[in-house]
């Protein structure tokens, strides 16, 4: 077919599909899907749920549940825990369902618009990423609870929780008008980027920032001084926003779940594994603080500024990307940054965060065979933290090695800037250019012209350390800012080497360094 003809059919498609009577579009207009979540014996560590569709007009449809949750950068295979899959119509009679693979169930004949599908999901295991039901509260991950209508992942649903003993829902699903106990979204995407918890809540008093309201609420949060706590937290919130200069959410939620290990990030949201009563010294609250920002700091870095493979979410086989080192690495350098911005840590505790983080890296061999990118990519094998897949010992963490970056590429700016722009030029860039503006994610090379149209000069030689396994030159990073890295030797049970690295002051700093740090530590010389 020559290109004319070919134009002329493709546009005769189009306009067929967006008749008003075309089925298609009818069924995605009409369609509608409410879930029904109930837990009858919370002690059973599962729960029940009812999907109620109307408005499908086609003979099968199928349903899937995810692999995943964005956040959480592993195949979790969700549908290992669905039990008990059933589907019955309007009148009550059964309709045949068939597990067609391992996360996927096809529903046919349908010869009615309506139908019910009832499944029960057991939980387990106490982990951020995955659902926990017990007697006495309920953590529910939702991309794991519910199913999701294979290639209609826009479509709009609502949840309803049918109560019991418990008391509280904290989510950050919108509720629906005039009711407590029912939410929506617009699409799925937005569904499973809102977990719920359910039980006998506490929630503290809330605050606001930029006239926006924060929430704390949780489960079993334990004893601490709850003033000071949420004092803490709303100078971390103010520090956050400051960078961007930006709050782009209605709401935020601060959802504490109690043992479970871990935190994940959302949109207006977060949930994360809390004890209250680790926040008794200045060290626990300070761990608790930098834990916070790194959450709270991820509503910007990742689910806004994001790379640019990190969406649309493939559900079924993960979204791989070389850029985790800059959604989770830099996540790490800003909730050192933060926490000392809003004054809550001193010049040694913030050091002491890229100590560590020296540390761990120079200490593991496998920074001489994984970049960091290539950490990045190869996280759903090797997991997060490295050292899980097939070459235990040839892998890195982002967590470690990506505030290093983090701290170079800043240092690096401030210097061939002369101190006028530092490495929040560059995420306010991104987050203005690509989120707020292009409404997309960026790319491996935009993020390093990013870098460089800030710093109005190259930035290859930082990037190496990104894309090889070049050692990390601290000396000459750590230098623009006066400061210089000790290294001593350590003893071990085993026959290694082992260094502990400390970032020090150098002696007599120049008027550039001591402008560079004095900026960095937002302090005043």
């Amino acid at each position: 077919m020559t290109a004319k003809p070919l134009l002329q059919f493709l546009l005769f498609v189009l306009c067929m599909q967006l008749l008003p009577g075309n089925p298609a579009i009818a069924q995605k207009k009409n369609l509608t899907l409410q879930y029904v979540l109930s837990i009858p014996n919370p002690a059973s560590h599962s729960c029940h749920v009812e999907l109620r569709v109307n408005g499908w007009d086609q003979d099968t449809i199928r349903f899937k549940m995810p692999k995943w949750m964005p956040g959480y950068y592993q195949l979790m295979n969700y549908a290992q825990s669905v039990e008990h899959v059933s589907v019955k119509d309007e009148l009550g009679r059964s309709i045949d369902v068939k597990k067609i693979n391992e996360n996927s169930w096809n529903i046919s004949p349908l010869k009615n618009k309506s139908f019910i599908v009832s499944y029960d999901v057991k939980t387990e295991k106490q982990f951020v990423a995955r659902s926990y039901i017990d007697s006495t509260h309920a953590y529910l991950v939702t991309a794991g609870v519910f199913f999701y209508v294979d290639g209609l992942i826009n479509t709009p649903v609502t949840v309803k929780v049918i109560p019991n003993q418990w008391t509280k829902i904290a989510t950050g699903l919108e509720p629906v008008a005039g009711k407590n106990d029912e939410f929506k979204a617009p699409d799925f995407d937005i569904l499973y980027d809102c977990p719920i918890l359910i039980g006998n809540l506490e929630e503290l008093p809330s605050f606001r920032v930029g006239g926006i309201e924060h929430r704390f609420i949780g489960y079993d949060i334990g004893t601490f001084d709850r003033k000071l706590f949420i004092d803490n937290l709303k100078k971390i919130v103010e520090s956050a926003t400051t960078i961007m200069g930006d709050i782009p959410y209605k709401q935020y939620t601060f959802i504490a779940i109690g043992k479970g290990r871990g935190g994940i990030e959302h949109l207006n949201n977060t949930t994360f594994s809390f004890n209250g009563d680790g926040l008794k010294t200045k060290d626990g609250m300070n761990k608790m603080m930098n834990f916070l920002a790194h959450e709270y700091f991820h509503h910007y870095n990742v689910k806004r500024i994001r790379p640019f493979e990190l969406g649309p979410f493939d559900y079924d086989k993960g979204n791989n990307t070389n850029l985790l080192w800059v959604s989770e690495g830099l996540s790490v350098y800003y909730e050192y940054v933060i926490v000392k911005r809003a004054g809550l840590s001193d010049e040694r505790t913030l050091l002491a965060n890229f100590d560590a983080n020296i540390t761990a890296t120079e200490n593991n061999p496998g920074r001489l065979y994984q970049s960091l990118s290539q950490a990045s990519y190869a996280t759903w094998n090797d997991g997060p933290f490295g050292n899980q897949g097939k070459d235990p010992g040839k892998s890195i963490s982002y967590y470690e090695k990506g505030p290093i970056l983090g701290l170079f590429l800043d240092f690096k700016i401030r210097q061939v800037t002369q101190n006028k722009k530092s490495l929040d030029d560059v995420m306010r860039f991104l987050y203005w250019q690509y989120y707020k503006k292009m409404q997309r994610g960026f790319t491996d090379a935009e993020f390093e012209q990013a870098c460089e149209f800030v710093a109005g000069a190259s930035m290859s030689e930082v990037f190496e350390y990104v894309f090889t396994t070049k050692e990390l030159d601290y000396l000459t990073y750590l230098n623009y800012a006066g400061l210089t890295l000790k290294k001593e030797p350590v003893s071990t049970n085993t026959s290694d080497t082992k260094i502990k690295a400390t970032i020090q002051r150098v002696d007599g700093l120049n008027f550039n360094q001591q402008s560079i740090l004095m900026s960095w530590l937002n302090e005043h010389p």
